[in-house]
């Protein structure tokens, strides 16, 4: 099966459903028409300058050109997931937490599917391990930034009942417990959700596109098997990861609460 070329009519006739968009906006006084336009327009200026540098990096094969990548992709997530919780710890260690639980979990499991089930040659190759590390990175970046921000919600709220638990000769994490458990579970819900569709409801990304480039039905269910598995086992280290090291911060050796250390 040949591959299909678009070309710019194609997606300018694409435009015109952003266009029909901002103008419903406009018709309905919705006020979303320039966030509409902006967000189209970013977009299409984000994906060709990725897909200009891809080009390039997918040429060079080189493993420090992929390294580059991969860390700049690494940072760029951790970013978000300290900037999506409504409270934040002093000295950017949002940002910290984020880049240690995002930049393992998806690190770790990006290296053991290319070095055992995908096993490219060489097994670095950056046609494999960006665009998996990308696909992987969405997942932890959500599972992180939501056990992040249940977390910091949930000892705000809950201050009184935790320091009481402390009072009564608890330790830090027998009077947190509960709520990292609560925090981590929230973590998971959208890769468990998405499981739960792959198939029935939707067709994921990755299996969607393998079709269209006329791969077997049963062999891209296949790959879309193990990348769910691997985004699966790599959200549950990123939300794991992030909710303990968010317990630590909020924490001292003297077992108290330190709501000092919250921006």
């Amino acid at each position: 099966m040949s591959t299909i070329h678009l070309d710019a009519t194609d997606l300018v006739l694409a435009t015109l459903l952003v266009l029909l968009n901002a103008g419903a906006s406009l018709a309905l006084h919705l006020q979303l028409h320039r966030q509409v336009l902006w967000a189209a327009t970013r977009m299409v200026v984000q994906l060709l300058l990725v897909g200009l540098v891809l080009r390039y990096v997918f040429a060079a094969a080189s493993p420090a050109a992929t390294l580059t990548i991969v860390i700049l992709m690494i940072l760029a997530a951790a970013r978000e997931v300290a900037v999506r919780p409504a409270h934040h710890l002093k000295g950017r260690g949002n940002f910290r937490i984020g880049a240690a639980a995002v930049g393992v979990s998806s690190v770790a499991t990006v290296v053991l599917a290319l070095m055992t089930a995908i096993r490219p040659d060489p097994w670095y190759d950056p046609r494999y391990a960006i665009p998996l590390m990308g696909i992987v990175l969405g997942s932890v970046l959500n599972s992180a930034s939501l056990g992040l921000d249940s977390f910091f919600e949930g000892v705000t709220t809950g201050r009184a009942r935790i320091e009481a638990r402390l009072a009564l000769g608890d330790t830090v994490h027998q009077a947190m417990a509960e709520l990292t458990r609560s925090s981590i579970r929230r973590g998971m819900i959208p890769i468990i959700n998405q499981m739960s569709a792959a198939g029935v409801i939707t067709l994921p990304g990755i299996m969607t596109g393998q079709l269209l480039a006329g791969m077997d039905p049963i062999e891209a269910a296949k790959y879309q098997i193990l990348l769910l598995f691997l985004l699966t086992g790599a959200g549950g280290l990123a939300g794991a990861g992030a909710v303990y090291m968010a317990a630590r911060s909020m924490t001292d050796e003297r077992q108290r609460l330190r709501f000092d250390r919250l921006d």
